[in-house]
């Protein structure tokens, strides 16, 4: 099957890609290029042997949008990655949030709501559920007011689809995700952010080439068992796997209602203290760190329950926090040439 995957050349949408074309699907790509690179594409190549269709198309723009699906009448697949992504540059800037996360998927929307059938995969995330109030965090999870415009727009999203998919042809599944890290197992694709890091685990791998000077961690009296706030760490394949098994089961017609929900995560909570152990062990050095103040936006402690996806998907995570870090710090080493 076609299917389009917008934002794919950015870290989770490449992946995604690879698993999508190694399954036998044709991927077209939407990306701007905003926090990734066109070069990319040569990776996903390297990997899979097939250089797929690419479009450099700013979502915001709506005319760019209608214009593309004019000429890609055929496409009724999609699988949305294309979003800002970083909690604490929303709470600085929480218009570019609104405009480039709602907008474009608003303007993606009105043009599947005029075909006959459409499936639509939704990036999600945890930051949905706010600071839940008991762990790990099912689907069933009360929504919690969000703690930034990063994880109000997601729930917005969930809103939007949801409202749409009552009136229209359109069948979704919203995948939310806890915290991917990690690199292809080629080395050919993966975490490589402009600028400064906005997560934890390239920011690590960064200050281990000393790149950066030291790790700053947002705090450490949160009431975790180390002071620091706890994530659940998801490799980044093992996320990517999820998204083709969730599209294969809406093109197949497995869903059972018009609007699905799962939960991607391993199931493990890992403390800001932790990683920076993981990393240290696999890198074999120490790493420079400082404790600061508390970072506006970020909850205490977040991990899954992932039996819903387990059990309805047939889908697991395969890979530890170590293996996962370790990938990503081999992926530094060969970005940087070391």
């Amino acid at each position: 099957m076609k299917i389009l995957v917008t934002g794919g050349l950015g870290f989770i949408g490449s992946h995604t890609v690879v698993e999508l074309q190694n399954a036998g699907h044709e991927v077209v790509i939407i990306d701007n290029l905003s926090n990734s690179s066109e070069d990319v594409l040569n990776g996903i190549f390297a990997i899979t042997g097939i250089l797929p269709s690419f479009e450099n198309i700013d979502l915001r723009d709506k005319n760019l949008v209608v214009d593309f699906f004019k000429r890609h009448s055929d496409i009724q697949n999609i699988i949305h990655f294309a979003a800002s992504k970083a909690v604490g540059e929303s709470v600085a800037n929480p218009l570019l949030y609104y405009e480039n996360n709602i907008a474009s998927l608003i303007y993606i929307l009105q043009e599947l709501e005029k075909k006959t059938a459409s499936n639509f995969i939704f990036s999600s995330s945890c930051t949905v559920y706010g600071q839940a109030e008991t762990m790990p965090i099912t689907e069933n999870t009360p929504i919690q007011p969000a703690l930034s415009p990063y994880g109000n727009t997601k729930q917005i999203g969930e809103e939007i689809i949801t409202d749409v998919a009552k009136i229209s042809s359109i069948s979704a599944i919203l995948l939310r995700y806890f915290n991917p890290i990690g690199a292809h197992p080629s080395m050919n694709i993966g975490e490589l952010p402009s600028g400064v890091p906005q997560n934890l685990v390239p920011f690590i791998t960064q200050t281990g080439m000393g790149i950066r000077k030291e790790l700053l961690v947002y705090g450490d009296d949160y009431p975790t068992p180390d002071g620091t706030c706890i994530r659940d760490y998801i490799h980044v394949v093992d996320l990517a796997k999820a998204h083709v098994i969730a599209m294969e089961r809406l093109i197949n017609k497995k869903n059972l209602d018009k609007v699905e929900i799962f939960n991607l995560g391993t199931g493990k909570g890992s403390s800001v203290l932790d990683v920076i152990t993981s990393f240290e062990k696999v890198s074999g050095q120490k790493l420079p760190y400082k404790i600061v103040d508390r970072r506006e936006g970020d909850v205490t402690t977040t991990y899954a329950n992932t039996d819903k996806a387990k059990t309805v998907l047939g889908w697991q995570t395969e890979s530890s926090i170590e293996e996962s870090v370790a990938s990503a710090w081999k992926w530094e080493l060969k970005v940087r040439k070391a």
